[in-house]
């Protein structure tokens, strides 16, 4: 499975990758806003939206570019790991 985080603590992208591959998914962290962005999100199956550390603006864009794709999207207003194993634990299993 695929899952795609956006928002987040920088320094703990490697600690989300991390628990995503005990999860057995590939994960993509964007705790920013990137140029390109919209090119490197591609199409994945779960979508991580940390609401609480996240941009209007980054959240509208991830939003309208996963409408209608068949993306699963899940909101969580914290960045914490225990946030991130819940939401996992709900959609992988």
């Amino acid at each position: 499975m695929s899952v795609l985080i956006l928002g987040g603590n920088e320094r703990m992208e490697r600690n989300y990758k991390d628990l995503c591959k005990e999860y057995n998914c590939r994960a993509k962290v964007f705790t920013k806003t990137t140029g390109g962005m919209k090119n490197k999100i591609g199409s994945p199956d779960l979508c991580i939206l940390f609401t609480g550390a996240l941009s209007h603006k980054m959240l509208q864009s991830a939003e309208k570019q996963m409408k209608g794709s068949g993306t699963i999207i899940a909101r969580c207003p914290t960045s914490s790991m225990d946030a991130l194993r819940n939401v996992l634990e709900v959609y992988t299993r």
